[in-house]
């Protein structure tokens, strides 16, 4: 049963469990946890088993209904998919593993309503890179929208405000990919991206079919938070609860990325969006703006959370730089990066969470050189994201701004590489102000920093150990990025990409 119907597995195990978990909690709220945990874990097990089984072979279509495309829905998994739905999968179950300390803290009698809405949005994300549909696709992606806003929306005092923000902006998005989707339809009389793409050249250069490429890229450059779509970010990502902002910040503009990944290089192809209409090129002249523009914020904030979502605008920068290459280097570099951010700022956020959960703060204008003893292992791990993001070998940061700068070189295009060397620097001022806050006393020392008697007291064990399992991944996926380039993203190079 599994082997036959995994690439559907997913989302409908997902389905299921956010319908059930309002039912059997609704007395027992404790048992929404364990139900939501149980989902996850199986969903990483399948998302495991879906890229074992589909770098063994080809592609993988699956037909619901026993319904063929056009007609039918199809869900696809293929080398770019399987990989996405295993980083999405693994990195929300790690997270989630976490998030009990955070909710039981922060939204105390939330815990049913908030796993439900976890899973459900963990739905929409799996259905969004599984289906092989148009309109399917706008399905789950108003599906997440929906369970973002409310994840969103439940934190501070703020929060509804930042929510509502996204809110517009998020239905703006949505209302220009499904405007870019009816043009096709009206062009192509089909909603499936394989029989789109075999139809395109026949009307590649019909205005309708430029305009709808144009929606999407901006309807999906607004959810992935691509500069200058990217207001909604900041304010979310920091007046979010922190087992929120840990959940979204590592995976949920990258759904929208993989979007414009799978439409812009293999619906539409390589040689239309970087030639024909040289939409690729707008979204990396503009990702370069965004890691100047995200790092620059970045550095300005207090508020560590804050920080941290400016840095996700430059790293989403990073994402943009690489689409717009159009190249392999480019290309690998785009889709390694999205793996390694994924986890870089969901330790990152982590760590804001567990900051909060000790100190009742993660200001950092208040951090000081007591948090070493007081957390140890959590300012450990705080070290290893922050050099991981730098780009210090041998962590993961360093290795996809490697084939960034390479795709740059390969393009000659030598503003793009300043951009990404310049932002190194920029991230490096960012993250080493607070290891100096944590590590390095002040010259005037008084009495009430003194650390002689700071007791340790660092989170407890269900916290902390995602936490290091975060900051070892970023070691163990950067000592085995061979591995993930050549067995991995390099079964997934658009046809036509040199």
């Amino acid at each position: 049963m599994i082997i036959n119907n995994s690439p559907a597995l997913i989302p409908l195990i997902l389905l299921f469990t956010a319908i059930i978990i309002p039912i059997v909690a609704f007395k027992k709220e404790k048992l929404a946890y364990p139900l939501a945990m149980l989902a996850s874990a199986f969903t990483v097990y399948l998302s495991i088993f879906n890229v074992v089984r589909v770098l063994g072979g080809n592609a993988i279509h699956y037909h619901f209904g026993g319904w063929i495309p056009p007609i039918g829905i199809e869900y696809v998994l293929d080398p770019l998919s399987a990989f996405i739905c295993a980083v999405v999968n693994v990195v929300s179950f790690i997270i989630l593993v976490n998030a009990k300390g955070l909710v039981e803290r922060e939204l105390k009698t939330k815990e049913m309503p908030y796993f439900a809405i976890v899973i459900l949005l963990l739905t929409g994300f799996n259905g969004i890179i599984l289906t092989g549909d148009f309109f399917n696709l706008y399905v789950f992606l108003e599906i997440s929208s929906l369970s973002l806003y409310g994840l969103i929306a439940v934190g501070e005092r703020k929060s509804p405000v930042a929510a509502f923000r996204y809110l517009i902006m998020g239905t703006v998005g949505g209302s220009f990919y499904l405007l870019g989707v009816g043009f096709i339809y009206m062009t192509t009389g089909s909603l499936n991206m394989a029989d789109v793409k075999n139809i395109l050249p026949a009307v590649a250069d019909q205005p309708t079919m430029i305009v709808a490429l144009a929606f999407i890229v901006v309807g999906m450059g607004i959810k992935m938070a691509l500069f200058p779509l990217h207001g909604w970010m900041p304010d979310s990502y920091t007046y979010a609860p922190s087992a929120s902002s840990a959940l979204i910040a590592p995976i949920g503009a990258k759904i929208a990325v993989y979007v414009m990944l799978r439409v812009l290089f293999d619906v539409f192809g390589v040689d239309y969006v970087s030639k024909t209409l040289p939409i690729t090129g707008v979204i990396g002249w503009l990702g370069a703006i965004a890691i100047l523009y995200g790092s620059i914020m970045a550095i300005a904030q207090r508020e560590m959370k804050r920080m941290l979502a400016y840095s996700s605008v430059a790293q989403i920068g990073y994402i943009g730089l690489g689409i717009g290459l159009a190249n392999v280097w480019g290309f690998i570099g785009a889709v390694l990066h999205v793996m390694n951010h994924a986890f870089m700022k969901g330790l990152l956020f982590l760590i804001a969470g567990n900051f909060r959960t000790k100190l009742g703060h993660s200001d950092i204008f208040k951090f000081d050189h007591r948090m070493r003893k007081q957390m140890p292992w959590t300012t450990a791990a705080f070290t290893v994201g922050a050099l991981s993001m730098v780009g210090v070998p041998p962590t993961v940061g360093f290795f996809s701004k490697w084939y960034l700068a390479l795709g740059t070189i390969k393009a000659t295009n030598w503003v793009f590489l300043a951009a990404l060397l310049v932002s190194s620097l920029l991230n490096a001022v960012y993250f080493f102000r607070i290891i100096e806050k944590i590590y390095l006393k002040p010259i005037k020392e008084n009495s009430e920093a003194d650390d002689s008697n700071v007791a340790r007291n660092d989170v407890r064990a269900s916290m902390l150990i995602p936490t290091l399992i975060m900051a070892a991944a970023l070691l163990l996926l950067g000592l085995l990025n061979v591995f993930v380039v050549k067995g991995i993203i390099m079964k997934m190079i658009p046809a036509g990409m040199l």
